[in-house]
C-alpha cells in the first residue's frame, strides 16, 4: 500500500486543530520513563516527534518513504530509518519500543511472528515493546502474545485505549510486554 505523508499527517493537524488529542500514544510511552525509544511504524513522525520535544531521544523507522520524507520535514533531526521492521537491526536497543497505528495490521498476513521479532530485538533487558492495534481483524491479542513470548517478551499489561481504560475483550488492545 503506498501512502501519501503529507495527506496522512493533515488528518492528524486537522484532529489537533479541532481540540482533539493526538498525543495518547506519546503520553502513555513517557509514563514509562524511557530515555530512548524506538518508533517502529513512525510514519510521518507524530510519536516520535512529541517523545523528542520532552527530551527523549527517539528513532523512527517505516518502510514507507513519502511517510519519512514528511517525517524528515517535520523534524529533520531525528534519526529516520527505511526500513522492514521484521528485517530490522539498528545495532542498538531502546527502553521502550513503540508500534502505535495497527503497525502489525499492515505487515503481511503469516509474517507477524517476524514483525514481533524485529522490533523485541531493538528492546533492551527490562524494557518494553508498548503496541497499540486492531485485534478484530485476523491478528488477535492471544496471536500478538504467544510472538512476544517467542521474543522473549512477557505481557505487563493490556488496557482497551492509549489512555489505559481498562481492556475487557474489546476490539482494539495496547499491549505493554516487559523483556525479562
Amino acid at each position: 500500500m503506498a501512502w501519501n505523508g503529507e495527506e496522512y499527517q493533515a488528518r492528524f493537524d486537522r484532529i489537533a486543530t479541532e481540540g482533539g488529542d493526538v498525543h495518547g500514544e506519546a503520553e502513555l510511552v513517557r509514563s514509562l520513563g524511557p530515555s530512548s525509544v524506538l518508533d517502529a511504524g513512525c510514519g510521518t513522525g507524530r510519536v516520535a516527534i512529541e517523545l523528542a520535544r520532552h527530551g527523549i531521544d527517539v528513532v523512527g523507522v517505516d518502510l514507507d518513504a513519502s511517510m519519512l520524507a514528511t517525517a524528515r520535514r517535520l523534524a529533520p533531526d531525528i534519526p529516520w530509518h527505511l526500513s522492514d521492521l521484521a528485517g530490522l537491526d539498528l545495532g542498538t536497543s531502546f527502553d521502550v519500543v513503540v508500534m502505535a497505528g495497527n503497525v502489525p495490521l499492515f505487515t503481511p498476513p503469516g509474517t507477524e511472528p517476524a514483525l514481533v521479532a524485529g522490533v523485541a530485538a531493538h528492546v533492551r533487558p527490562e524494557g518494553r515493546l508498548v503496541a497499540g492495534f486492531s485485534v478484530d481483524r485476523g491478528y488477535t491479542a492471544d496471536d500478538y502474545d504467544a510472538h512476544c513470548a517467542a521474543a522473549g517478551l512477557v505481557r505487563e499489561a493490556r488496557y482497551a485505549t492509549w489512555s489505559r481504560e481498562p481492556y475487557t475483550d474489546g476490539a482494539y488492545a495496547v499491549s505493554v510486554h516487559r523483556k525479562l
